[in-house]
Order: structure tokens, then sequence, then C-alpha cells
């Protein structure tokens, strides 16, 4: 049977944990050659990845190294999925601490915009590439007491709607997913309030699970998706339908 992405070369940022260690895994499975890159270094020796670079994504230019690197190291670069990430502490805006906020916009969006911004480059000189983005619920709804994560989800998608229409005349797709809470080492920056609050918000009445948002993201990750780009993609448990 002929692997999905045999072939393929891929970048999943924030790769080690998660739902990029997810996607990761099934990207591999189906014959992609993956470069996982991520903070976490010891989560990196253990993803079995075939490539892997320890980086900070709000460093613009370590993130460029880094793509320098695995574009000499795998020949190409097809694939770029965003999966790194943080939350932030949860505040009434009027009380966001203001080295939290910058912390967030820089990881989540700021991030997202240096690795997109190193990348297609590359993309454009193989003239072919997939980029999917995730973003979030909240970036749709904004979650209270999450100011800064939701405008940092807001922002990825209005970046990704501006990609998709400016490499719409090329061969290389930009879309983003926006899940709902997913159970993922995240959970672990947030209060007990705030995911019961999200659990509530659910239609379908749980979170959801890694392999679901993974098998989304694979689809916008490949040939098949030909005619979609700049858009967002739900995956929130009847959440948000729109």
């Amino acid at each position: 049977m002929t692997q999905l992405f045999a072939g393929r070369t891929c970048i999943v940022t924030g790769g080690a944990s998660g739902i990029g260690a997810g996607v990761a895994s099934r990207l591999a499975a189906e014959g992609a050659t993956v470069s996982v890159w991520d903070l976490d270094e010891s989560g990196l020796a253990a993803s079995g990845a075939a490539h892997t670079i320890a980086l900070d994504v709000t460093d613009a230019e370590a993130v460029h190294r880094a793509a320098e690197s695995t574009a000499s190291a795998l020949g190409k670069i097809d694939i770029l999925v965003t999966s790194a990430g943080i939350t932030g502490p949860n505040h009434p805006a009027w009380e966001y601490p203001i080295a939290a906020w910058d912390k967030v916009i820089d990881i989540n969006l700021k991030g997202v915009f240096y690795c997109c911004r190193a990348v297609i480059p590359f993309m454009q000189a193989n003239g072919y590439g997939r980029i999917v983005n995730i973003a979030s619920i909240a970036g749709k709804e904004g979650n209270p007491n999450a100011s800064a994560y939701s405008a940092s989800k807001a922002g990825v998608i209005g970046l990704t709607k501006s990609l998709g229409k400016e490499l719409a005349a090329s061969e290389i797709r930009v879309n983003c997913v926006t899940p709902a809470a997913v159970k993922t080492p995240i959970f672990e920056q947030m209060t007990p309030q705030q995911i019961d609050w999200m659990l509530s918000k659910i239609p379908i009445g749980r979170f959801g699970e890694i392999d679901e948002v993974a098998s989304l993201i694979l689809w916008l990750a490949s040939e098949a998706c030909s005619f979609s780009t700049g858009a967002v993609f739900d995956v929130s448990g009847g959440r948000a339908t729109y």
C-alpha cells in the first residue's frame, strides 16, 4: 500500500508532546521524513523523529537557522505544522500580567509567523508546500480569563488567511485548525475551573482526542488538500459550527 506522505519532508513545531507529537508520529507512519522542533530536549530525544532541533520559536534568527539546517539535512521542506504554544495564566484582562501577555503572544503568534516566514521560501523554491497552523476555538470565540491566549490564536487565524491569499497562485496551501480543548500536557497550565468551563461548552460532552485532531491536520497537510487555502477548520465537538 502506498503511504500518503512517502517522499515528503515535514517540520512539526512543538512536536515533542501533545498534538504535535501525535501529528509527527502519524506523518512518520505514513512515510514522511519528520523534523521535530521543540524547546524540550528530553522530549526530542524520546520522539524517535528522523531529525530534531532544540528551538525557541520566539527567536527569529534561531528559527531561520533551523529552517536552513532542516532543508540541508532533509533536502527540501514540503510541510510545516505549527503546534508550539502555551496557554498562559488565567486572569481578567485588566489584571493580566504584562510579562505573561508578552510571552503568550511571543510564542503563540510571533513564533508561528517566524516559522512560516523562514520556511515559505524553501517551499517556493520547490514549487510545493502545505502549512497547517494550529489555532484554537478560543481564537474564534474568546475565552474569559484567557485574553492573551484568545488574542494570540485569533492572530494565528488572521495570519493564516493572509498567507493563504498571498500564496494562492502557487502550489502552497495554508490553512489552520481550531480545536476545542484536547487532553494534552497543556492542561497542566490551566486551572481546574478553566478546564471545567471549557468542557461545559462542548456539545459532544467530552474533550477531543489527539488522534482526532491529527486526522484533520494530516488531510490538510496532504496533496488532497488542493482547493482549500486561507481556511479555518473546526474540530471542536460542535462548540463553534461556523
